[in-house]
């Protein structure tokens, strides 16, 4: 394992960023895949009016990437500056507008992405899951008016949709069924040394990945060591109830032969070890616990305290057993 191990971060939106953020204090050889699935704000207007990828969380993922410098911290700035006004521009991001625009000129959504990465000084390259816009379909258990989860099963379409639906979400799939994977992702994972799911919005944002056949079969014979980070609280709309062990039950379900090495999860969020501990060992991890959230927002992950957990995980005389 090399002081500085290429890896590869899979997920979407705040829960990536936040895992970019401190990857980046890690190593210089990164790679983010995100999700390709977003109909709502700024990038599903755009994706409605010219069919493209949806931008926004590729751009949260580039400015992410951003240094700590003036360049980086301006230009991140910059990416995610939207615009206030009563006509169109409202609430459009100048990110996104910057990204759609290199895709137009160039007609290559991951050409497109390397100069935006140039362009920020990005510590790492920026890929989509797909060359193809998706959408995310669920089955949702629906809560009754008093809460209670028997109102029947309903199938919901949309990233926003699943997300904002009431109710407990069964499972998820894509739409395209069995869409093409971006090649330069899937050699990206194959080439990695590490690959990292998580943190972020489990059914919309992780488990997502597991979706695309391509992508999926890389995760599953890559070499690399494969590790999930575990959120700091159940989203709400999502995973409302959820443990931490349930996150993982989940990602078995809807990736039946997938292994994993290690479970990162923050100390205080997890209040029976030995389960989730059980359920680690049953996807062949171990579980590694670690302060990871800031002081002054339980449900953020601090970047830098992160970045330590991951430093030690990584570790090449790091054993097997080691707890963080």
């Amino acid at each position: 394992m090399s002081e500085q191990p290429a890896v590869v971060a899979l997920g979407g939106g705040h829960g990536l960023a936040a895992s970019l953020q401190a990857l980046r204090r890690v190593t210089d050889a990164l790679t983010a895949v995100v999700t390709v699935a977003d109909d709502g704000g700024s990038s599903g207007r755009l994706r409605r009016e010219l069919g493209v990828l949806p931008p926004g969380d590729l751009r949260m993922a580039l400015a992410a990437l951003c240094g700590d410098d003036e360049w980086g911290r301006t230009w991140s700035r910059v990416a995610q500056h939207r615009f206030r006004s009563e006509g169109e521009l409202h609430e459009h991001s100048v990110g996104n507008l910057l990204i759609v625009a290199l895709w137009e000129l160039l007609g290559d959504s991951v050409a497109g992405l390397d100069w935006v990465a140039r362009l920020l000084g990005a510590h790492g390259r920026v890929l989509p899951m797909s060359l193809v816009p998706l959408d995310i379909e669920a089955v949702v258990e629906l809560a009754g008016a008093d809460g209670d989860p028997s109102a029947g099963l309903a199938t919901v379409r949309g990233q926003v949709a699943v997300a904002s639906t009431p109710g407990r979400v069964v499972n998820v799939g894509l739409v395209p069924d069995r869409p093409g994977a971006c090649p330069e992702a899937v050699a990206a994972v194959l080439e990695a040394e590490w690959v990292v799911l998580g943190p972020g919005s489990w059914f919309t944002s992780v488990i997502p990945h597991l979706l695309v056949p391509d992508l999926a079969e890389a995760l599953r014979s890559t070499t690399a060591r494969r590790a999930v980070v575990l959120n700091l609280a159940p989203q709400p709309g999502e995973t409302t109830g959820f443990a931490p062990e349930t996150h993982l039950e989940v990602l078995a379900r809807h990736a039946p032969g997938l292994t994993v090495d290690a479970v990162l999860a923050d100390r205080a969020a997890v209040h029976d070890t030995a389960e989730l501990e059980r359920v680690a060992r049953s996807l062949g991890a171990d579980v590694h616990l670690a302060d990871l959230a800031r002081d002054d927002d339980p449900n953020a992950h601090h970047p830098d305290r992160l970045a330590a957990a991951f430093r030690r995980l990584f570790a090449p005389d790091r054993l097997p057993s080691d707890r963080i």
